[in-house]
């Protein structure tokens, strides 16, 4: 490991711990140069070697942060803890893994998110599946979100879909 301050390439590891449940390993070093501290983390690169096979076909590699961001973009205004979102894409990630090896089709990927978004708020879920499953009309979107509403299971900390007064009968 090349020291970050000086660029001197001897180190030593003076702790080493497990991080994000036991899946990055983070290491303390010091430069023997310098005497400088630094941390460094270590993740699989299988996670960084998996492609994703997209609706037209193409294939892109596998982004951590898209997934990450296509969440903040549905939770956006909402009531959902950061934690919350990284604690999904860790659920995407670990379903991705346990059902693919090199190649995930992203329709597998949308849907493993639909699940989960469904789960921690309905809004989002809803914002997400108005992107994701590409409603034809506006009529599909209303059936999706009144299905949703229909739906007892509401996590602890989301609203209802509608107001009672907003409520299509």
């Amino acid at each position: 490991m090349q020291c970050p301050f000086c660029g001197h390439d001897d180190d030593k590891v003076v702790d080493s711990r497990g991080s994000e449940g036991g899946r990055v390993i983070r290491r303390r070093r010091e430069c023997l140069a310098c005497h400088r501290r630094y941390t460094t983390y270590e993740r699989l690169e299988e996670a960084l070697r998996i492609t994703v096979v997209k609706k037209d076909g193409s294939r892109v590699p596998y982004e951590r942060e898209k997934l990450l961001a296509s969440f903040r973009n549905a939770c956006y205004k909402l009531p959902v803890p950061e934690e919350r979102l990284r604690l999904m894409v860790d659920a995407t990630e670990e379903a991705i893994f346990r059902n693919h090896e090199k190649e995930v089709p992203s329709l597998f990927i949308g849907e493993v998110a639909c699940g989960l978004l469904r789960d921690a708020n309905k809004i989002a879920y809803i914002r997400f599946a108005s992107m994701y499953r590409e409603f034809r009309d506006i009529g599909e979107l209303v059936d999706e979100a009144t299905q949703v509403r229909n739906d007892p299971q509401i996590g602890p900390d989301q609203g209802d879909l509608f107001d009672s007064q907003d409520r299509p009968t």
